[in-house]
């Protein structure tokens, strides 16, 4: 049953803990948004379920309802003692203490660990999470490199229009195009603040990234390059492929792009077509 706020307050008290703003935390407080999120994620007994941020375990006693083994990280030392006396005997529980992340563009090894075993195994495996904000960019992206099938999770809204966005808007950059080489992005629905506890200033939204792998081994070199060239948002793109390779103005001509745009007017695609072509040329 999902908790309310005032079970997830008295249930921090005994850990003697709060929410601590450092690591993200607000608390999902509404049951049918609870449910909504497990729904979602079309769960069975088959699956291996990551859950990043579990907080007091509201979410992953529906997750491990559902799937066959749920294996949670939580870097809230009080609130992760407190999972494992409530889970700990749950044969599909594993608990990770520390963060999900090894540094900007890495995975906690323990988490690796669990995660390729079950990919070897032809398992599914699946993010389903309310992400602490302050990790969700570089998170989504460095669980699609490794391999996770389908991440559904919550995040705020300006991070979910940011990794759906299109071509020639504001929100289009880095963020965006790896997204969309590696999945495919739906963000499904709105979600009011007051749906969490704290309530954050901001909306939030429900998302889902199916993996659709378009970058193989070039996911990281290809992700700088994206970087490289929107580090100079404002610059025509022929100007910052020149300082890229020296052949930039042929590359353009051939692959029949406009160097006159600037990064926000380039599709994914488009910046797949030169990442190779200038690729091709280092050979």
């Amino acid at each position: 049953m999902a908790q309310t706020k005032h079970d997830i307050q008295q249930i921090l008290a005994s850990a003697n803990a709060q929410p601590r703003h450092r690591f993200g935390q607000n608390f999902m407080i509404d049951a049918n948004f609870v449910r909504l999120i497990a729904e979602t994620a079309r769960l069975s007994a088959d699956d291996l379920v990551i859950e990043i941020g579990p907080g007091t375990g509201t979410l992953t006693e529906e997750l491990l309802a559902a799937a066959g083994r749920v294996v949670a990280v939580e870097i809230d030392r009080d609130l992760a003692a407190m999972l494992n006396d409530r889970f700990a005997e749950h044969p599909g529980f594993q608990l990770i203490v520390g963060d999900a992340l090894a540094g900007k563009h890495a995975i906690n090894e323990e988490l690796l660990a669990a995660i390729h075993p079950a990919r070897v195994d032809g398992k599914k495996v699946k993010l389903v999470a309310n992400l602490p904000y302050n990790i969700a960019s570089p998170l989504v992206i460095e669980l699609l490199r490794a391999g996770v099938s389908e991440l559904i999770f919550t995040v705020q809204k300006e991070v979910a229009q940011r990794l759906e966005a299109k071509t020639d808007t504001d929100e289009y950059g880095p963020l965006s195009v790896m997204a969309q080489m590696l999945s495919r992005v739906e963000v499904l629905r709105t979600i009011p603040p007051q749906v969490f506890w704290p309530a954050p200033k901001i909306d939030s939204a429900l998302v889902r990234m199916v993996a659709e792998d378009q970058l193989g081994d070039h996911s990281g070199p290809f992700g700088h390059f994206v970087h490289q060239l929107f580090c100079a948002r404002r610059k025509m793109v022929r100007k910052t492929l020149a300082t890229i390779v020296e052949q930039a103005d042929t590359i353009l001509l051939e692959l029949k792009l406009d160097g006159n745009v600037r990064p926000e007017n380039l599709s994914p695609n488009d910046f797949w077509r030169i990442y190779l072509a200038i690729r091709e040329r280092e050979k």
